[in-house]
């Protein structure tokens, strides 16, 4: 019997509230909704890892940020081994028993981060909050989350202020992986960095994503960054998935003129290039 997928995403839908625009004699016209995800439909097998692109505004934030429960869909479900996720709503979602096998890394390394604390505790919170550890084993599972990301010690006792973007970057994945999920979901956490230290990063997650058996859901405007990373890519537009396949089929051979456009646009990288995968 085949394997059940980790993840099944069933007709999504989700909508946002346009402004209201002021009409002849002060009146507000009726309210008008865009609708930002329009029946949305895929799978997720257990460790795959799934590249979603598209150019700004297709649809991909407002995607992600419904798999990981911060937002609310209009209908449609979202199946999370077997539980249906778009049952919880977004505003108790944190305390749901599958939170910690669903985490995510968000797009701004530094914005993402709690200014007053430092990085130890960016670690340790959702270490303490969901995997309920006494303050000794809290210590030793940041302590391994931070080597597991080539994080020094020293570093874990600064204040986001004090990191470059690829320090914080590994900060965000170190807190994502602190409790211990089986998906990982990334809205383009490298978009904010340097190419050199992009490259970092990205070999990074595919060594974890490796080593740790993770499934993970990869947002990136850049169809080159997410072959280096995914096998199989999700292209959005509008709301709605235009194209999928292998990432490097789409890549050499995109039947969809609109994936056509978005890797006429992207600078050309060598197949998972040795410099930066071993």
């Amino acid at each position: 019997m085949a394997e059940l997928p980790l993840l099944q995403v069933q007709d999504l839908v989700a909508r946002h509230a346009l402004a209201g625009v002021p009409a002849f004699g002060g009146l507000v016209k009726r309210k008008r909704w865009l609708q930002a995800v329009d029946g949305v439909s895929f799978t997720l097998a257990r460790g795959e890892a799934l590249g979603l692109v598209g150019e700004s505004g297709c649809g991909k934030s407002t995607l992600v940020s419904l798999l990981a429960r911060l937002s609310d869909p209009v209908s449609g479900r979202i199946v999370f081994d077997g539980t249906d996720l778009a049952g919880h709503p977004a505003a108790s979602a944190a305390r749901a028993p599958w939170r910690r096998r669903v985490q995510m890394v968000f797009q701004d390394p530094h914005d993402s981060l709690d200014p007053r604390g430092t990085a130890f505790d960016a670690i340790a919170a959702p270490i303490r909050g969901l995997m309920g550890l006494d303050a000794g084993a809290v210590r030793s599972r940041v302590l391994e989350m931070a080597q597991r990301v080539q994080l020094g010690p020293d570093l874990l006792q600064r204040r986001p202020h004090e990191l470059s973007g690829g320090q914080a970057a590994r900060v965000g994945i170190a807190r994502a992986l602190g409790p211990g999920p089986e998906l990982l979901i990334l809205d383009e956490p490298t978009a904010a960095l340097d190419v050199s230290v992009q490259a970092g990063v990205l070999a990074l997650l595919d060594r974890l994503r490796r080593e740790l058996g993770l499934a993970i859901v990869f947002v990136s405007h850049d169809l080159g960054v997410v072959r280096l990373l995914c096998e199989r890519v999700l292209v959005m537009r509008e709301g709605r998935i235009v194209d999928q396949g292998p990432a490097g089929e789409l890549l050499d051979r995109p039947a969809h003129a609109y994936t056509a456009a978005l890797v006429a646009a992207i600078p050309r990288f060598p197949d998972r290039p040795s410099a930066f995968f071993p």
